[in-house]
């Protein structure tokens, strides 16, 4: 008598990383993007990269054609998208080529073998197909011929071409992967029924398609069995999976419910930018007023204007058309109005990499304008803490009455990370300097004594007529003057309310070590690579390093020299030649401060950091 064999229960993991990828066509970044919200409603903690070509549509099967994204789902913290991959999911030749060298030995590639034609794998620069030659023979290699078993299951559905038909193979490796992970199709179909409510067909197509997947996958010996990644433990609260440009557009929301302020967003369109001005035109009905300019300059000048007017007033950019802005930038500085320019920073010089991450717009945000013209300067870390500076960076234009510039990037504005939905009855109160009742001699440039914030009044109130522009202005009346003694006074006078900001923001911190060997510094969006780096050597022993990170640039916390003293070395890592690192240099004489670079279009790995760390701990 045969006894019945029992099938396993799933593997418990505590996190993988997964990265699909293949043509811009392909679906990549609605496949990554369905598995990381699934892996979210379960409760797994996550971190995203979407990664894909400059061009809107690149050549088919081309190296440079290749769009991907990368999900890092797990039980414990997750706070980078990770290195090597677990699972690689490539479409086509193009895509396994230029992924390959990320999957760990012995880990697993799944492949659409209907793309690995001849054709392709000359596109890919293969001289031989690498399902054949033993070149992936440290790898589990799953074949599966995707293409055709779409078709198949899709022959008797009407009102589809066969292109329609062919566009839903990324949802038969869905199914697959969710099946290998054990996560439910339930999401997925939802977002199917309500996407395309209005097409049938489509919704049949792709739900059957996906259940294909999951099926097959099922029934397939080659994948021994399914893996399960438990629930992370979280603070207790209402969770959603948050994109950074999303982030940054809610915080804006809440700046200006908080204010009590309307809301204006001049814009032109930009990468990586342009998801902030998608975001905010969905929501007129909290008073959003959006414009969408003929170019940088205008849309910069309408949201002086608007703020002229009394608006909270932001206008969105990336590093080419930040430089546009620059002569518009310094007029806001000079009329002292409260306004936020928000600069999605990318690969430059010049138009540059237009879908890559880098750091290197911070002396352009520091010093890019003629004249002195010093500003506030914020940088986000993390997809989720995008609302936060996003209201700060309001907060502090419109208590201050200057500009802010708040810096993301390619990499968190477009990753994605859990965040804990916040009530704006639990923000911090916002107080605008703006003047409602007549007052007796009044003056434009009358200031807060604590603060040095000039009085913000609106056009048409009775009693505080003035005169605006980008002249120098008297010290009280406001009227253009070119007194010599009253331009030097002016132009320290803004310097000094800048930098009295130093007294409204908190003081530095440092995570792990408060002195010790080494001190890592890190600022803007290289959060997640630095803290994982250091948090891992810590935890291997290495107790004298510690981890500072910069969300202020300028004005810096008033006690930066005094945490940089603590330690016997200081490593400045960023995306950029050394800005940041030059910087603390020119406002620390003494110091000495070493600095770790990378600008190639990627975030730091957590190898390549850990590596590093432990040479200059030797």
């Amino acid at each position: 008598m045969m006894t019945p064999s029992i099938k396993p229960g799933p593997e418990v993991l505590e996190a993988v990383i997964i990265r699909f990828v293949g043509d811009s066509g392909d679906g990549m970044q609605l496949t990554g993007t369905q598995f990381s919200d699934t892996s979210a409603m379960f409760g797994n903690d996550i971190a995203t990269f979407p990664n894909y070509p400059a061009e809107i549509r690149a050549p088919q099967g081309s190296l440079y054609g290749v769009s991907g994204f990368q999900v890092h789902i797990g039980s414990v913290e997750i706070s980078t998208p990770g290195d090597e991959v677990d699972l690689l999911v490539a479409m086509n030749p193009a895509g396994l080529k230029t992924n390959l060298h990320a999957v760990k030995p012995g880990h697993t590639i799944i492949v659409d073998t209907d793309a690995f034609t001849k054709k392709n794998l000359e596109k890919a620069q293969y001289e031989a197909n690498p399902l054949e030659d033993g070149s992936l023979d440290n790898y589990r290699v799953i074949e599966v011929a995707m293409t055709s078993m779409t078709k198949e299951a899709l022959k008797d559905i009407e009102g589809l071409d066969n292109k329609s038909i062919t566009r839903t193979k990324n949802m038969f490796a869905l199914g697959m992967v969710y099946w290998m992970y054990d996560r439910s199709l339930d999401h997925t179909i939802e977002f199917f029924n309500k996407k395309f409510k209005s097409k049938p067909a489509i919704i049949e197509a792709n739900t059957k398609v996906l259940n294909t997947g999951y099926y097959f996958a099922e029934t397939l010996e080659l994948i021994p069995n399914a893996y399960t990644i438990s629930p992370a433990k979280m603070d207790a609260g209402t969770y959603r999976i948050i994109m950074g440009n999303t982030a940054t557009a809610w915080g804006f929301l809440a700046a200006a419910e908080k204010a009590g302020m309307e809301l204006f967003l001049g814009s032109y369109p930009i990468t990586p930018a342009s998801d902030i001005l998608h975001e905010l035109v969905k929501h007129r009905h909290f008073g959003v007023k959006a414009l969408q300019a003929e170019d940088e300059i205008a849309g910069i000048s309408s949201a002086i204007g608007a703020s002229f007017a009394g608006d909270l007033a932001i206008t969105t950019t990336s590093g080419p058309g930040l430089a546009l802005k620059g002569e518009a930038v310094g007029l806001a500085m000079m009329l002292e109005l409260p306004l936020v320019v928000v600069n999605v920073q990318r690969g430059g010089p010049s138009t540059g990499l237009p879908t890559k991450t880098e750091q290197s717009d911070l002396l352009q945000a520091l010093y890019g304008r003629n004249g002195e013209s010093p500003l506030i300067i914020l940088a986000a870390s993390t997809p989720a803490n995008c609302f936060d500076f996003a209201y700060e960076a309001a907060k502090l234009s419109l208590e201050h009455m200057t500009p802010v510039i708040l810096l993301t990037d390619g990499y968190i504005a477009n990753g994605s990370a859990p965040w804990k939905i916040k009530s704006v009855n639990d923000m911090p109160d916002i107080k605008n300097k703006v003047l409602s009742k007549p007052k007796e001699n009044w003056h434009p440039y009358d200031r807060d004594k604590q603060s040095l914030a000039r009085n913000w009044a609106i056009p048409g109130t009775p009693t505080f007529e003035h005169r605006v522009g980008g002249l120098e202005k008297d010290r009280v009346s406001g009227n253009v003057s070119y007194v010599p003694e009253n331009h030097e006074y002016m132009t320290r006078i803004r310097a000094e309310k800048v930098q009295r900001v130093e007294n409204y923001i908190p003081e530095l911190s440092t995570e792990f070590a408060d002195k010790g060997d080494l001190l890592v510094v890190g600022w803007g969006g290289t959060y997640g690579s630095l803290h994982t780096a250091v948090k891992q050597l810590n935890e291997e022993g290495f107790k004298t390093i510690g981890y500072a990170h910069f969300n202020y640039i300028n004005p810096l916390p008033k006690n930066t020299e005094k945490i940089l003293k603590q330690f016997k070395k200081v490593v400045v890592c960023e995306l950029n030649t050394g800005q940041f690192a030059s910087v603390l240099k020119s406002k620390f004489i003494g110091l000495d401060i070493l600095k770790y670079n990378k600008i190639q279009g990627l975030p730091f790995s957590n190898g390549e950091l850990v590596e590093k760390f432990k040479q200059l701990l030797k």
